[in-house]
């Protein structure tokens, strides 16, 4: 079997196909993750902590020196750390959501009792005897 073939039949599968969707689905929710963190979750956040914009946040270790083009500024820049720190929360937390979602829903069709199985033609004949033994007057 070519190499194409295989290949074409591990492209194939389903699980490949619903993983990829995953991917993008993911790379999209990133992406709005990262402008909820940026554009909505961080300014108010700043601004209760004096005006901060907290993706030029940083340590300096060596200052750009304008003289020399050659050396450049080196800095630890720990606001967009703590900006990615925050993105990776709130999609942690949404997995967490979606995990614990899911986890109801099969318990829920686990815990779910299946439907008696129907009478045999023997037991429905024993019910209706007994039905009609109780419906008889006693004496």
């Amino acid at each position: 079997m070519g190499l194409f073939q295989e290949f074409k039949e591990f492209a194939a599968r389903g699980n490949v196909i619903d993983l990829a969707v995953g991917v993008i689905i993911g790379a999209a929710f990133g992406k709005i993750v990262t402008s909820l963190v940026e554009q909505v979750v961080m300014p108010p956040i700043g601004l209760l902590l004096g005006r901060v914009d907290f993706s030029n946040l940083e340590w300096v270790l060596a200052p750009e020196d304008p003289a020399t083009e050659a050396v450049e500024k080196v800095a630890i820049q720990y606001g967009a750390f703590l900006n990615t720190v925050i993105q990776f929360l709130i999609v942690a937390f949404v997995v967490f959501l979606m995990v614990k979602a899911i986890n109801r829903l099969r318990r829920q069709q686990a815990e779910a009792p299946a439907a008696p199985p129907a009478p045999t033609p023997t037991e429905a004949l024993l019910a209706e005897i007994r039905d009609e033994l109780r419906a008889r007057p006693k004496g």
